[in-house]
């Protein structure tokens, strides 16, 4: 990704036009961040249709160079006249109390100034700004779309286009959405700079004079000295290094006799099993992104089941289960399919039907249209999050997380037939072999 700037601390900054990419289904956005710009122009929309020709421009090279200033973003069009139009999304911008708030927020944690950084939005400042009235990320009916078409969709297919190509460019650069709420990257980093000196100042002083933070000694108590000068405290330990692969745990089907009642073979199972995921959680706390990602949702004893029998794919794991979980062998066979293809978000789709909102599912057959070669795709019968392909064996499941998973038909079960995705198109594709 390629920008100018013009001098100046909140200076725009001009983006040079991304490349036609005809046939692509990848997704415009990946970052959550990008992900919450489009739900925005998504669901301030008033014609779906028009936001399919929309991605169907951007897609095609219709958009560009892309100028994003404070409140504004703006690029010519080319639509089906010579001269391209040209086209805005208007943006409201944070006052200077709002700045004030979020620059707070942000320089409390060297993580977050570490992530921005890193072109991430760190995951927890969105919500923490919310929550003190700083809407940092744009809300519905917060853009404003503009074109100089005679379109008067809202928005027309040109502004569309526009918007789907600043998806892009927030997912690469979260500056873009900052500058868009009215302050330029150079600006901040010298704003958070000062607060960050002006803190670890503050910090010093009170730790070198025992001020008000210290905690008073307390007679006979070895460990008041520690806690009355923070300055003495050792600094912390650097974390573990990660080994190569995990432990493989005891051996203990030969090594004696078992008490009645243990399953040496099992026990030997579990212990390899907590050595395997220790293992992940100890890659995932050294990666780059841990502070600010979420811990997953503890697992029921079905889902556990379920995790345990496709991580250790054998026949004698599979008997065990099966024989003391309280499902039948082939309900057991699918949820462990479902499992290797998304975990606990695919085991959910194959056993929980739901009602997703009629304007989304409308909103996945625009997309679906525009996508397909002749904009005619198989007809799909739907029920709840279903759509199952008239005259194939195939089906496609809408998933909570907003992810298609594909599914195809033996005999009269339902079966995960592979990965989800967020585009329809592909997963349809994929099944029919297409």
């Amino acid at each position: 990704m390629t920008r100018r700037s013009r001098p100046g601390k909140s200076a725009a900054l001009t983006f040079e036009a991304l490349p036609p990419a005809k046939g692509s289904r990848a997704p415009f956005a990946e970052s959550w961040w990008g992900h919450e710009w489009l739900r925005s122009l998504e669901e301030s929309s008033l014609d779906s249709g028009r936001l399919s020709r929309g991605r169907t421009y951007a897609r095609g090279g219709a958009v560009g160079p892309v100028t994003v200033a404070p409140g504004s973003a703006a690029a010519p069009v080319q639509g089906s006249r010579r001269t391209p139009y040209r086209s805005t999304v208007q943006v409201e911008q944070l006052t200077d109390r709002q700045w004030d708030q979020l620059l707070d927020m942000i320089a409390e944690r060297a993580a977050n100034i570490a992530a921005l950084l890193d072109g991430e939005m760190p995951a927890g400042l969105a919500d923490d700004a919310a929550a003190v009235g700083v809407p940092l990320l744009p809300g519905p009916r917060d853009l404003d779309p503009e074109c100089s078409c005679p379109d008067w969709g809202y928005p027309c297919k040109h502004a569309a286009a526009l918007c789907y190509q600043v998806a892009r460019l927030l997912d690469r650069d979260p500056f873009v959405l900052l500058l868009l709420r009215g302050r330029g990257e150079r600006e901040l980093m010298d704003e958070l700079g000062r607060r960050n000196t002006a803190r670890a100042s503050a910090e010093a002083a009170t730790s070198a004079g025992a001020g008000p933070a210290a905690l008073p000694a307390r007679p006979g108590d070895p460990a008041g000295p520690a806690f009355v000068s923070r300055t003495a405290l050792p600094p912390l330990p650097g974390p573990p290094p990660l080994p190569d692969r995990p432990g493989r745990g005891p051996a203990l089907v030969d090594s004696a006799v078992p008490e009645p009642g243990l399953d040496p073979a099992a026990l030997e199972l579990l212990a390899v099993d907590a050595a395997t995921r220790a293992h992940h959680l100890l890659a995932g706390a050294l990666g780059a992104r841990h502070a600010d990602t979420a811990p997953p949702a503890p697992l029921t004893e079905w889902q556990d089941a379920v995790r345990l029998a496709a991580t250790h794919p054998t026949m004698d794991v599979f008997a065990r289960i099966a024989s003391n979980c309280g499902r039948t062998p082939g309900e057991l066979a699918a949820a462990t399919r479902a499992w290797r293809h998304g975990g606990a978000a695919s085991l959910d789709v194959l056993e929980s039907p739901w009602n997703p909102p009629a304007s989304r599912l409308e909103r996945a057959r625009e997309a679906l249209r525009a996508d397909w070669a002749d904009g005619r795709p198989p007809r799909l019968r739907s029920w709840r999050n279903r759509w199952t392909v008239e005259g194939h064996a195939a089906q496609l499941r809408l998933g909570r997380d907003g992810l298609w998973y594909p599914y195809t038909k033996d005999q009269s079960t339902w079966w995960p037939a592979g990965p989800p995705d967020a585009d329809p198109a592909v997963v349809l594709t994929a099944l029919l072999g297409t």
